[in-house]
Protein backbone atom coordinates (compact mmCIF):
# COMPACT_ATOMS: atom_id res chain seq x y z
CA UNK A 1 0.00 0.00 0.00
CA UNK A 2 1.41 3.41 -0.94
CA UNK A 3 1.92 6.11 1.65
CA UNK A 4 -0.44 8.82 0.46
CA UNK A 5 0.84 12.28 1.27
CA UNK A 6 4.45 11.24 1.84
CA UNK A 7 6.70 13.80 0.21
CA UNK A 8 10.27 13.05 -0.79
CA UNK A 9 13.23 15.10 -1.97
CA UNK A 10 16.66 14.60 -3.48
CA UNK A 11 19.34 13.59 -1.00
CA UNK A 12 22.93 13.89 -2.25
CA UNK A 13 25.23 11.46 -0.42
CA UNK A 14 29.01 10.96 -0.24
CA UNK A 15 29.53 7.25 -0.96
CA UNK A 16 32.62 5.08 -0.40
CA UNK A 17 33.48 3.54 -3.80
CA UNK A 18 36.21 1.19 -2.56
CA UNK A 19 38.37 0.67 0.50
CA UNK A 20 41.28 3.09 0.63
CA UNK A 21 44.84 1.85 0.57
CA UNK A 22 47.45 4.52 1.15
CA UNK A 23 46.52 8.16 0.70
CA UNK A 24 42.80 8.76 -0.07
CA UNK A 25 42.00 9.92 -3.60
CA UNK A 26 38.97 11.73 -4.95
CA UNK A 27 38.14 8.59 -6.96
CA UNK A 28 37.67 6.60 -3.70
CA UNK A 29 34.40 8.47 -3.12
CA UNK A 30 31.52 9.63 -5.26
CA UNK A 31 28.32 11.68 -4.94
CA UNK A 32 25.04 9.81 -5.40
CA UNK A 33 21.68 11.53 -5.83
CA UNK A 34 19.10 9.48 -3.93
CA UNK A 35 15.69 10.35 -2.48
CA UNK A 36 14.54 10.56 1.11
CA UNK A 37 11.01 10.67 2.52
CA UNK A 38 10.37 13.88 4.41
CA UNK A 39 8.29 12.04 7.03
CA UNK A 40 9.47 9.38 9.46
CA UNK A 41 7.20 6.41 10.18
CA UNK A 42 4.96 6.73 13.26
CA UNK A 43 6.30 4.72 16.20
CA UNK A 44 9.83 4.62 14.78
CA UNK A 45 11.47 6.95 17.35
CA UNK A 46 13.38 8.32 14.33
CA UNK A 47 14.26 11.90 13.45
CA UNK A 48 14.77 13.20 9.93
CA UNK A 49 17.45 15.88 10.05
CA UNK A 50 18.81 18.38 7.55
CA UNK A 51 22.59 18.33 7.95
CA UNK A 52 24.01 21.83 8.30
CA UNK A 53 27.70 21.22 9.15
CA UNK A 54 29.80 18.05 8.93
CA UNK A 55 33.01 17.38 10.80
CA UNK A 56 35.91 15.84 8.87
CA UNK A 57 37.76 14.03 11.67
CA UNK A 58 41.11 12.19 11.35
CA UNK A 59 39.56 8.89 12.48
CA UNK A 60 37.42 8.92 9.32
CA UNK A 61 40.54 8.02 7.35
CA UNK A 62 41.01 4.78 9.30
CA UNK A 63 37.34 3.91 8.76
CA UNK A 64 37.90 4.07 4.97
CA UNK A 65 40.43 1.21 5.05
CA UNK A 66 39.63 -2.45 4.51
CA UNK A 67 38.58 -3.97 7.85
CA UNK A 68 40.82 -6.58 9.45
CA UNK A 69 38.80 -9.84 9.61
CA UNK A 70 40.60 -10.75 12.86
CA UNK A 71 39.55 -7.52 14.57
CA UNK A 72 35.86 -7.20 15.49
CA UNK A 73 36.43 -3.52 16.36
CA UNK A 74 37.89 -2.90 12.90
CA UNK A 75 34.89 -4.52 11.24
CA UNK A 76 32.38 -2.66 13.43
CA UNK A 77 33.87 0.77 12.73
CA UNK A 78 34.71 0.46 9.03
CA UNK A 79 32.64 2.29 6.43
CA UNK A 80 30.66 0.06 4.07
CA UNK A 81 31.44 0.16 0.37
CA UNK A 82 28.48 1.57 -1.56
CA UNK A 83 26.99 3.29 1.50
CA UNK A 84 27.25 6.91 2.70
CA UNK A 85 30.18 7.63 4.97
CA UNK A 86 29.30 9.11 8.36
CA UNK A 87 30.71 11.32 11.04
CA UNK A 88 29.68 13.98 13.49
CA UNK A 89 27.72 17.02 12.49
CA UNK A 90 25.24 19.74 13.30
CA UNK A 91 21.71 19.16 12.03
CA UNK A 92 18.18 20.53 12.26
CA UNK A 93 15.19 18.27 12.96
CA UNK A 94 12.76 18.33 10.03
CA UNK A 95 10.36 15.58 11.15
CA UNK A 96 10.51 13.81 14.49
CA UNK A 97 8.86 10.81 16.09
CA UNK A 98 11.24 11.00 19.07
CA UNK A 99 9.95 12.38 22.40
CA UNK A 100 13.16 14.34 23.11
CA UNK A 101 13.38 16.12 19.74
CA UNK A 102 10.79 18.30 18.05
CA UNK A 103 10.73 19.78 14.58
CA UNK A 104 13.13 22.72 14.39
CA UNK A 105 15.45 21.51 17.17
CA UNK A 106 19.17 21.77 16.49
CA UNK A 107 21.32 18.80 17.44
CA UNK A 108 24.88 17.50 17.28
CA UNK A 109 25.80 13.88 16.77
CA UNK A 110 26.53 11.10 14.31
CA UNK A 111 24.96 11.69 10.90
CA UNK A 112 25.63 10.60 7.33
CA UNK A 113 27.63 12.67 4.90
CA UNK A 114 24.48 13.59 3.04
CA UNK A 115 21.98 16.40 2.87
CA UNK A 116 19.43 14.59 5.05
CA UNK A 117 19.86 11.75 7.54
CA UNK A 118 17.31 9.59 9.34
CA UNK A 119 18.67 8.95 12.83
CA UNK A 120 17.52 7.30 16.04
CA UNK A 121 19.09 9.58 18.67
CA UNK A 122 20.69 8.13 21.79
CA UNK A 123 22.07 10.12 24.74
CA UNK A 124 25.57 8.76 24.06
CA UNK A 125 25.68 9.81 20.41
CA UNK A 126 23.49 12.93 20.08
CA UNK A 127 22.65 16.03 22.07
CA UNK A 128 20.34 18.96 21.61
CA UNK A 129 22.05 22.30 20.94
CA UNK A 130 20.77 24.93 23.35
CA UNK A 131 23.46 27.59 22.91
CA UNK A 132 23.06 29.32 19.57
CA UNK A 133 24.93 32.47 20.58
CA UNK A 134 28.05 31.06 18.86
CA UNK A 135 28.39 29.93 15.24
CA UNK A 136 26.87 26.46 14.85
CA UNK A 137 30.01 25.35 13.01
CA UNK A 138 31.86 25.55 16.36
CA UNK A 139 30.03 22.35 17.37
CA UNK A 140 32.07 20.42 14.77
CA UNK A 141 35.22 21.37 16.70
CA UNK A 142 35.59 22.98 20.11
CA UNK A 143 32.01 22.47 21.30
CA UNK A 144 31.29 19.04 19.76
Amino acid sequence: MANIGVVSTTNNQVILRDYVSGFPKESDLYIAATTVDLRVPPGSMAVLVKNLYLSCDPHSRTRMGKPDPLSPASIAHAFTIGKPISGFGVAKAIDSDHPNYKNGDLLWGRVGWEEYSVITPTPSSHFKIHHTDVPLSFYTGLLG
